[in-house]
């Protein structure tokens, strides 16, 4: 019998590879307007309410919708979309030395992008380090670009210590290497469930967090834990048993959102009503090809510039993109496409700073 079901699997999944090779399968339709209104169907309270049962987190305001193996199938083998020539190469320009031209940088505050969602970030002489990830690879996907900073070079800055804000536990936000070699030192700020983890990794001084919680930094500094629509597995744990989220860093001068990794949601709103004032943005724009398989856990461009409405941040700075290639869309597409809804929607560019590898923001607050 398990050889009957065995045959009969793979002979589902060569028939699958035959129809996506041969041109006759298509992406499975997907109706916006439908998605639209479910998430528009989410109730605020909901935000608030319980997210954890049974050993497992949730997104208490709309269910995750259950993917099984073929969808992924389908995801893999179904043709999608094609991408131009330039659409397919192009890739965030790296600017190197960042590590020196850090210590050579004016005092103030400062954003520099190290590559994918991990941000060195200097607010009131804090160091601040979101989801370090400087391996080569994110257990499978190969960085496409080198990371703009090494961890020797962190631990060279000359700080008295480090704080790491780490979103959730997948691999390219999430990475044992990066994190074993961070000083010893080295703040966590972390969703529940992660503290483990980064205890067994050697590091102490771990701050496990629940969405709304908001924790003293010192120096005038809160770090702030809220929503994100997404998920959580590693291999060896078992679905969601981790949360997920996105923060705030609100330091005297300046407010920060970090989003993590997250589909588009109601709570966006709720976090630009509660913490009006946010000045930079750092939003995620990748791996949302295709729709139909992408669209709960990971926004399209438009979405993301919705949330950055919503957030009411002053300016959008976007992550994930130019490192790994995790959707169908190619590491440097959604860039391009960044842009392109800028100019089609008559959007201000100076609010929107698509940065280089290596590049160097220095921040400034509304009353500078």
């Amino acid at each position: 019998m398990g050889k009957k079901i065995g045959l009969g699997f793979r002979a589902l999944v060569m028939l699958i590879m035959y129809l996506a090779l041969s041109g006759c399968a298509t992406s499975p339709e997907f109706d916006e307007a439908a998605w639209r209104k479910k998430v528009e169907e989410a109730r605020t309270r909901d935000l608030y309410a319980p997210h954890h049962r049974d050993g497992e987190y949730f997104n208490p305001w709309m269910p995750m919708e259950e993917k099984g193996f073929l969808h992924f199938l389908k995801w893999k083998f179904f043709l999608s979309r094609e991408y131009s020539a330039e659409e397919k190469e192009f890739l965030p320009a790296f600017i190197p030395s960042a590590a020196e031209r850090v210590k050579k940088a004016p005092e103030g505050d400062l954003l520099l992008w190290i590559g994918h969602a991990t941000f060195l970030i200097r607010l009131d002489s804090q160091f601040w380090l979101t989801d370090p990830m400087l391996s080569d690879r994110a257990l499978l996907p190969r960085r496409k670009t080198r990371p703009a900073m090494t961890t020797d070079e962190l631990k060279g800055l000359g700080a008295p210590g480090l704080n790491v804000i780490i979103s959730h536990n997948h691999y390219d936000h999430l990475d044992r290497e990066t994190i074993e070699a961070l000083p010893a030192n080295t703040r966590f700020f972390v969703p529940m469930g992660i503290k483990e983890f980064i205890t067994r990794l050697g590091k102490n001084d771990v701050v496990e967090m629940d969405w709304w919680q908001s924790v003293d930094a010192g120096g005038g500094t809160k770090v702030v834990c809220l929503p994100a629509q997404h998920w959580s597995r590693r291999i060896g744990q078992a679905a969601n048993s981790t949360l997920w989220a996105s923060f705030l860093i609100v330091s005297p001068g300046i407010t920060l959102f970090y989003g993590g990794d997250s589909g588009y949601f109601i709570g966006f709103r709720e976090i630009g009503r509660r913490y009006a004032g946010i000045d930079y943005a750092l939003i995620p724009i990748t791996a949302y090809h295709p729709r139909w398989f992408m669209h709960y856990a990971h926004m399209d461009i438009d979405e993301s510039i919705e949330a950055f409405d919503d957030l009411g941040g002053r300016y959008f700075v976007p992550t994930q993109w130019g490192t790994f290639h995790l959707g169908d869309d190619p590491p440097g597409f959604p860039a391009l496409d960044l842009k392109r809804r800028i100019s089609a929607r008559n959007l201000d560019p100076s609010r929107f700073l698509i940065m280089d590898i290596g590049q160097i923001l220095p921040l400034s607050g509304k009353s500078e």
